[in-house]
């Protein structure tokens, strides 16, 4: 399995995203990371609107300079 690159990690900002292609984004993300964990900051009842931030360490297999 090759390792997530940092630079994937700007493409998560991207508005162009759809659920699906973000879904899949960030669930290899969280697959190729050593520690993960989520916090719930928002959750809106009224509109459906939610926050949700993930921090974790991405697993390092390559050296940094690729």
């Amino acid at each position: 399995m090759t390792p997530f690159r940092l630079q994937e990690l700007h493409a998560l900002e991207t508005g162009s995203n759809s659920p699906g292609t973000l879904r899949s984004k960030i669930g290899e993300m969280i697959l190729k990371s050593t520690v993960c964990r989520a916090k719930v900051e928002a959750i809106n009842p009224d509109t459906g609107e939610y926050r949700v931030v993930l921090q974790g360490t991405l697993d390092r297999e390559e050296p940094p300079w690729k």
